[in-house]
């Protein structure tokens, strides 16, 4: 099979096709092959050679990706809830021996699988997985009872939009940042607030302080605002990194950290953004459809920023 490589840390021209063994199902796991898988900041953070550290005795090339959409093509033992032929959107591990999504077969657990809705076209359904499952981490994280108030930092990307919906989806009021472009978007996403996006962090700060003067409950820092995110959360609040960054809490505020791969039930968690996506309450948000021959190309345009929504790769 094909599949993508990193050969050597590098610019997004050292990505390229390579050609590895088809994986055989285990206890427990599933083989897919592979319709689409979406590009994350992940992938270009191992692109690049900082997340070295996590790939230590693992096979080179690597492969990256963390979501990817499918057909199941075999079970292993254990597996009773997923047959050959079944329609699927999973999470996938890159961290491991076998590498991530970003190839024409995958093995992964059948607890991290789940069917996608026929409603539901199947390679758009790639761009769901790790950024759904971030956001309904962050949000669980928080744990907001109907009625408090989030800011949704970076709410018109992929994973800020993810947030903002499951958030309103929950009984939550949501203020999140935008450029004014931006701003018919996050209304439609269901931001009850969109606070004007400054010029710098304090200014996008000071502009959630005028639009909360109390501060808000909790703030889901998507576009990782890190420490002067802190000022637009009230005492005794909370605030989730997206991503690590050093933080001291203050103020009572309590600070938490999401981690997709620790995602303590990502079978009811993918079950449950499935059926929101289906029903409309979650959006599929696809920037673009491209073949795995030109994901150097992707690499570029995520790296540009600006993307709204999922670049997804084709096999």
């Amino acid at each position: 099979m094909q599949a993508i490589g990193i050969p050597l840390y590098g610019a997004p021209e050292v990505l390229t096709l390579v050609e590895r063994p088809r994986p055989s199902t285990a206890q427990g796991q599933i083989l897919i092959r592979v319709a689409a898988a979406a590009v994350n900041p992940t992938d270009l953070m191992l692109r690049a050679g900082e997340l070295d550290a996590y790939m230590t005795g693992f096979p080179v090339p690597f492969t990256p990706g963390m979501d990817a959409s499918g057909t199941v093509v075999e079970t292993g033992p254990g597996v009773t809830d997923l047959a050959p032929g079944d329609r699927v959107m999973a999470f996938v591990n890159p961290f491991t021996p076998l590498g991530g999504a970003q190839a024409e077969y995958i093995t992964v657990p059948g607890d991290q699988a789940v069917r996608i809705p026929e409603a539901l076209p199947l390679a758009e359904s790639a761009g769901l997985p790790m950024n759904g499952l971030t956001a309904h981490q962050a949000l669980d994280l928080l744990a907001l009872p109907p009625g408090a108030t989030v800011a949704v930092t970076g709410g018109a990307g992929a994973l800020g939009g993810y947030t903002v919906e499951l958030a309103r989806h929950r009984g939550l009021r949501v203020l999140a940042d935008a450029d004014e472009a931006d701003r018919e978007l996050l209304t439609r996403l269901g931001a009850d607030v969109v606070v004007p996006r400054g010029a710098t962090a304090d200014e996008t700060v000071a502009a959630y302080r005028a639009a909360a003067p109390g501060g808000v409950d909790g703030l889901v820092d998507a576009a990782v605002l890190g420490e002067p995110a802190l000022g637009a959360v009230r005492d005794g609040g909370a605030l989730v990194r997206c991503r690590p960054y050093e933080l001291a809490a203050t103020r009572g505020i309590t600070v938490h950290q999401a981690f997709v791969i620790a995602h303590p039930d990502k079978k009811a968690a993918l079950t449950e953004l499935a059926a929101l996506a289906a029903e409309g309450a979650v959006t599929l948000r696809t920037a673009g459809l491209f073949p795995a021959s030109e994901a150097a190309h992707v690499h570029t345009l995520l790296e540009r920023g600006g993307v709204r929504g999922r670049l997804i790769l084709t096999f």
